[in-house]
């Protein structure tokens, strides 16, 4: 039950063909995919999964939210399993990598498991988690959020898409309601990997991010008012400008990011100016300012700087302003023996690596709670992601994939 040997690889051939047939289902319109959840495509998708872990002699088990669970036997039928998994459904123009490399990766491990003949006390479980992207149905990780008893099921289903289609109807329609109960299943251990979907990894010449933490996020909603008027014949003294009071806010907002730097992160994303017009001064704008940190009380600071600071601005400016929080997550911290699993791995391997804290959310995120998580992380061209461009080398994939593998076996224990 020692540590697998420096020589076990996974077949890296193998697994891109694995990614490039995948990417086939949902063709994007610019080298992309647009495989949605619950759409057809990801029905189809879907199958040819289950196809692919049936023919590696895996079972296959689906909930309620139409998880999926390909289950490899260990040799202790008590133990329970190691995961390994992330998700198939994309963005509308989504690249072929982002959650796909986390579930055919895991499946490349087990298939190189068959290969090599290895047995592990412990079973081994692929996951395809549902509508882990959150586009078609708000919010993201939707299904692993279920599982791990941050939402309820009835309250999954009954989310609508834009054309007012519910969750629960179109996992019905695709043919993938399953009969396990969500969230019954225990773990011994999760690893996802996953492309950084930033500029880090690749800008330090880095094969291998080690997820330590994944950051918490803030989501304020900021209302501003002032005065519509003309912006000809209004004098600059006797300007109500929302549009001005804005723009002084969102300095602060940078201003108070960089404070905390290099963890933290702020900006304002989604801006709404009324009346929107050329001639008119703005007289209410609404914005929502997003913080993120892995610390929860630069979190806490960043919030109320924000709202003091704000405050202030608008006083002196003679404007109104209201403040809503509208969304948000603490950040997460990793299990420390499934992090040194990832590092331990990579290094064997002789992978160059890095501790890193993701910035994006993931299924790992939420089954933190309920069961010892970890991520893996690799480089992607430019950071580049939720975008058709996304890119990945195949050496980069078969590096984060060898140390899933590792990371796997020294958790389920290789038995001789």
């Amino acid at each position: 039950m020692s540590a697998p040997g420096e020589n076990l690889r996974i077949n890296p051939d193998r697994l891109w063909d694995s990614l490039m047939e995948m990417a086939k289902i949902g063709p994007g319109v610019a080298g992309g995919n647009n495989r949605q959840t619950l759409t057809d495509a990801d029905a189809e998708g879907r199958a040819l999964f289950q196809s692919w872990c049936e023919a590696a002699g895996m079972s296959m088990g689906v909930d309620s939210m139409g998880n999926m669970f390909a289950t490899r036997p260990g040799q202790d039928p008590d133990a329970l399993p190691v995961y390994m998994g992330s998700h198939l459904d994309t963005q509308p123009t989504g690249g072929k990598f982002d959650g796909v490399l986390g579930v055919l990766g895991a499946l490349e491990a087990v298939r190189s498991m068959n290969d090599l003949g290895i047995k592990t006390k412990h079973p081994i479980v692929v996951t395809n988690w549902t509508n882990e992207e959150g586009t078609r149905f708000a919010p993201a990780m939707l299904a692993s959020g279920v599982f791990a008893g941050v939402h309820t099921q009835d309250w999954a289903y009954g989310k609508t898409d834009a054309e007012g289609r519910s969750f629960g109807d179109e996992l019905k329609r695709i043919g993938w309601v399953g009969d396990e109960t969500v969230g019954a299943r225990k773990m011994h251990a999760m690893f996802e990997l996953h492309i950084e979907q930033g500029p880090i990894l690749e800008a330090e010449g880095k094969d291998i991010g080690v997820v330590t933490h994944g950051q918490g996020l803030s989501w304020t909603q900021v209302t501003i008012t002032g005065k519509d008027s003309h912006t000809g014949s209004t004098p600059m003294p006797m300007r109500k400008n929302a549009g001005l009071g804005m723009a002084r806010v969102l300095e602060l907002v940078d201003e108070i990011a960089w404070s905390h730097a290099p963890d933290a992160v702020g900006a304002a994303g989604h801006i709404d100016v009324y009346p929107n017009s050329r001639n008119v001064i703005p007289g209410k704008v609404v914005f929502t300012v997003d913080f993120r940190s892995p610390d929860l009380s630069v979190i806490e600071d960043m919030e109320k700087r924000l709202r003091v600071g704000a405050q202030k601005i608008c006083d002196d400016m003679g404007l109104g302003v209201e403040f809503e929080k509208t969304g948000g997550f603490d950040p997460v911290a990793f299990d420390p023996t499934c992090v040194s699993a990832v590092r331990n791995a990579a290094e064997r391997l002789g992978y160059s690596h890095r501790d890193i804290i993701s910035g994006a959310g993931h299924d790992a995120c939420w089954i933190n709670q309920v069961a010892p998580t970890a991520m893996i992380m690799c480089p992607c061209v430019d950071g580049l992601s939720h975008n058709e461009a996304e890119d990945i080398s195949k050496e980069w994939a078969a590096a984060g994939t060898d140390v899933l593998f590792h990371a796997a076996l020294e958790t389920a224990k290789i038995v001789s």
